[in-house]
């Protein structure tokens, strides 16, 4: 077959079409966020009518593909970190319901928070489910390992998560691609009760899973993406994880490791190669890039005397990706350091775009929140976050995806009145509308800020699942009509927006501004192609 240079999300993407699955659900989060976009843009997943949908979030994301695995078809669903905690329900319960056609989710962790509120480690979630985790070490065994996580989905009818970060989500190499399959016929599951989790068959089925662990911790024993590479200097052994691995054999000429090494791509942790290693050398040393999982595992599981090194005991970084010199010190190789060089050009926080609308909104609600004082702007994720930094300085919370409007609900309870949410459209879609139905049902004093630019800004203008719906959904879940305000976030426009806003911060209950003008760098697009399309023509 063909070889493509792709990157690590790409090849994730083109595995999937070639595994033959119909259908592809997310919600756009960096670094995961390429995996969708490659395969709306497929000219052959057009071809071969493959359903890709940003969904409203990654819960809804993962009972789409839950529902589509339950006819028989095969689907993947894609999330970053921290969107497996909005989707955990979903998650957790599918390894009880298992699989009928091929389930793969992928996670895409952020090792150093390169765009995220933590660094947290998926491959808890799939030991917490007790379902297979894939962790590939490049490109190529990502596009590998989704073909062979379908494969295993369908054998053991169970869900597999595959577990990348963003280092390899986003760097490039070459991969060959294998034939693909064909998309699987409609089948029901043979028992029709399967994904119906009443006590009675929950606990049934829950042992099911459990009796699965041996065959499963077989299969990562037999698969060969868990490799015990012999060394001839015992003084430690090294455990590398998934993308870890490449940081090892950097340090060492042509590759050439002389330790021994098992090379982990896949869980659960075989338990027979560990206690190879372990009883084979003097010390252990674990390279994993996240949280310190397998050491203490480890540490638990072979606490016999020999030393176990890793984050845990400070010879690797607590926190952070792992790179080629930690892990070289780590070993005692001289890393040798550069001189610092001066630096050339001052660093700049980042900032909203020239021409933002979020920009104008914030403004005039500064303005208008000057007789109140400040500390009462509580924020959701998404670009108008940077309204937090100077020169606006609007904003003073941003904790998870919906959060905005139910702490300004909290807030406004213990006296802080009023309270603002500041929330995207894309956002509110995903978390923000049953806190908004909390605050109806409370009649909190609070105005929410609903910052509609018409995409899904922050992760590179997706499609809004609010897109045209603002306004029908506020008054869906039943704040009054009188009370939910259109502007226009225009300077010329500043003043009759700061008294919007000040008459929404008066009024004693819930009241809703909806600041509307597309994204910029949307409507620079849009711009762009049109005067494209008009020069082809001519």
């Amino acid at each position: 077959m063909e070889k493509l240079l792709l990157l690590g999300d790409e090849a994730i993407a083109q595995a999937a079409i070639d595994a033959g699955i119909s259908g592809i659900y997310a919600y756009p989060g960096t670094p995961s966020t390429e995996i969708m976009e490659y395969v709306q843009a497929s000219a052959e997943a057009k071809e071969k009518n493959i359903r890709s949908l940003w969904s409203a979030n990654e819960k809804t994301a993962m009972e789409t593909a839950l529902g589509m695995s339950y006819a028989g078809k095969r689907a993947m669903v894609c999330m970053k970190h921290v969107g497996l905690n909005v989707a955990a329900d979903a998650f957790v319960n599918a390894a009880i319901t298992g699989a009928n056609g091929g389930l793969v989710v992928v996670a895409a962790d952020d090792p150093s928070m390169h765009s995220s509120q933590n660094e947290q480690d998926s491959r808890f979630y799939g030991k917490f489910s007790f379902i297979p985790v894939l962790e590939p070490a490049n490109q190529q065994e990502a596009y590998d390992m989704v073909l062979y996580g379908f494969d295993l989905s369908e054998k053991f009818q169970i869900p597999v998560m595959l577990r990348i970060t963003t280092r390899l989500a986003h760097s490039r190499t070459g991969v060959a691609r294998r034939e693909a399959r064909k998309q699987n016929d409609l089948q029901l599951p043979a028992n029709l009760r399967q994904f119906v989790l009443l006590p009675s068959i929950a606990r049934k089925q829950y042992k099911e899973l459990l009796e699965k662990q041996p065959l499963l911790e077989n299969e990562a024993m037999i698969s060969g993406y868990n490799t015990y590479l012999d060394g001839s200097n015992k003084s430690v052994g090294l455990i590398a994880c998934g993308l870890a691995y490449n940081y090892l054999i950097e340090n060492f000429e042509n590759h050439q490791v002389p330790y021994p090494v098992l090379k982990v791509g896949q869980y659960p942790l075989p338990v027979e190669m560990v206690d190879r290693l372990y009883s084979e050398c003097e010390s252990i040393l674990v390279l994993e890039d996240g949280y310190p999982i397998i050491e203490e595992l480890l540490k638990g599981m072979l606490n016999k005397g020999k030393l176990i090194r890793g984050r845990l005991d400070g010879s690797l970084p607590r926190d952070g990706e792992l790179n080629p010199n930690l892990v070289g010190e780590a070993l005692g190789i001289n890393i040798p350091r550069g001189r610092n060089v001066p630096g050339m050009v001052t660093g700049r926080p980042p900032r909203l775009c020239d021409g933002c609308s979020h920009n104008d909104a914030f403004l005039a609600l500064n303005e208008a929140l000057m007789e109140y004082g400040r500390g009462r702007v509580f924020s959701d994720i998404g670009c108008y976050t940077l309204s937090a930094l100077e020169p606006l300085e609007s904003i003073n919370s941003c904790v998870d995806m919906g959060a905005s409007i139910t702490m300004a609900i909290g807030a406004a309870d213990a006296g802080l009145v009023p309270a603002i949410a500041a929330i995207g459209d894309s956002t509110f879609t995903h978390s923000g509308i049953t806190g908004l139905l909390d605050a109806v049902n409370n009649n909190s004093p609070i105005t929410v800020l609903i910052l509609d630019n018409a995409t899904t800004g922050m992760t590179g203008g997706q499609t809004s699942s609010a897109f045209g719906k603002v306004e029908d959904i506020c008054r869906g879940v039943g704040v009054s009509e009188e009370h939910i305000h259109v502007i226009k976030p225009l300077r010329k426009h500043h003043e009759e927006n700061i008294e919007i806003i000040r008459k929404a911060l008066a009024h004693p209950g819930v009241s809703v501004i909806i600041p509307r003008r597309e994204c910029i760098q949307t409507l620079n697009r849009k711009m762009r192609q049109k005067a494209k399309s008009k020069e082809m023509e001519s």
